[in-house]
């Protein structure tokens, strides 16, 4: 970062919060010399300097808000140092009472005290080392930023986590294709992306409009929809690669998420068989056995009118189902289509002989005298 671009950050932060009414961009001029107009400048190049400014300072978590008119244009801006600054933080021990707000030189009277007992501040340290092992850099990032704003004001290593963690995300994603998908979902930009689909194990150039990001079973998805179409699809984010968001008309959303989506329904209780980018295809699968594992699994699909013992199901992956329903023992097999049919069988018989060919191992090592043993 160059130090004109960060003096001006400085600059506007500053007229900002020292201000408990918005602002017009006249006032804010008047208070960042750099946005005072050299010999052939024109105001359109500095309300485009100060629209990427301010766009650049939320990127980074600065909540500036926009006030406008009637008929939606921008008037003035405004930053409440409530928004801004962190309340005064204390750890209490012994029982201490929660003291009242302060006031401190600068007069920021709308700021309270937050107080952690020991407790909880241990339970958000070890909270943000979770956040840290998700597998998300970009959650890695925010998290580390917050624990360090929370050490300039309570004791030294108070924050630090002792040495339980949990296991991180397994492959992890391309810190690259957070940063990009995370820009395509705040601007409703389309962004495209080379993706190796585990179905067809081939790669091939997707564009897409994304809905939002979700984490499953260890993985990261990026829910989202081709352009034109209805269905939304689940791309994990270890197979993308080379993302470009698109960066045709800067400031216009592509799409618009319908209002009806939400993201938590989507992502909830999603099975192996359920993730992917292809097209779902209707399983047929009967059960054997009314009752234990079996019988909970098939609760998961819908009743098949006129067969009771069968259910049904949307696949999107073939091979992630088989996988499933062998781990079953048989008593929930598949009826259709011919394809899993096939699947289900060929990869029981390729189980059944890896395990026969290691216990004839097994046999074997058994039987075979060793030259120790002679000696013996």
């Amino acid at each position: 970062m160059n130090s004109p671009k960060l003096q001006r950050w400085i600059d506007i932060l500053a007229v900002l919060l020292s201000h408990r009414f918005p602002v017009t961009l006249h006032d804010l001029v008047a208070g960042v010399p750099a946005y005072q107009l050299g010999e052939g400048e024109k105001p359109e190049s500095r309300r485009r300097t100060f629209e990427r400014d301010k766009d650049e300072l939320r990127r980074f978590g600065v909540p500036i808000e926009t006030i406008r008119d009637e008929t939606g244009a921008a008037t003035s801006y405004r930053l409440p140092a409530r928004d801004f600054y962190l309340p005064y933080l204390t750890l209490r021990l012994g029982g201490q009472p929660r003291k009242s707000r302060r006031v401190d030189r600068d007069g920021y009277r709308t700021l309270p005290d937050l107080s952690f007992e020991p407790d909880e501040l241990e339970a958000v340290a070890h909270a943000a080392a979770r956040v840290r092992e998700l597998g998300d850099p970009l959650l890695a990032e925010h998290a580390e930023s917050a624990i360090r704003k929370l050490a300039v004001d309570l004791p030294v290593g108070a924050t630090r986590p002792d040495d339980t963690h949990i296991g991180p995300a397994r492959p992890r994603a391309d810190a690259k294709v957070f940063a990009a998908l995370s820009h395509a979902l705040q601007a409703r930009k389309q962004v495209s992306f080379d993706y190796h689909s585990i179905g067809t194990d081939t790669s091939a150039r997707r564009t897409v409009e994304p809905f939002g990001l979700f984490f499953l079973n260890q993985h990261w998805y990026l829910a989202a929809r081709e352009p034109g179409e209805a269905l939304v699809k689940n791309y994990r984010l270890n197979r993308i690669g080379d993302p470009q968001v698109n960066d045709k008309k800067p400031g216009t959303a592509d799409y618009e998420i319908p209002p009806g989506f939400r993201l938590a329904e989507h992502a909830r209780s999603r099975q192996a068989w359920e993730l992917g980018d292809g097209d779902a295809v209707e399983a047929i699968v009967e059960l054997r056995r009314q009752a234990g594992a079996a019988a909970a699994a098939a609760r998961l699909g819908d009743p098949v009118e006129g067969h009771p013992a069968r259910r049904r199901f949307r696949v999107r992956r073939r091979d992630a189902f088989a996988r499933w329903m062998l781990s079953l023992a048989g008593d929930l097999v598949p009826v259709s289509p011919p394809d899993l049919v096939e699947e289900y069988h060929s990869l029981a018989a390729a189980t059944l002989a890896h395990h026969a060919a290691r216990a004839a191992a097994e046999r074997s090592d058994r039987l075979t005298v060793r030259p120790s043993d002679r000696l013996q």
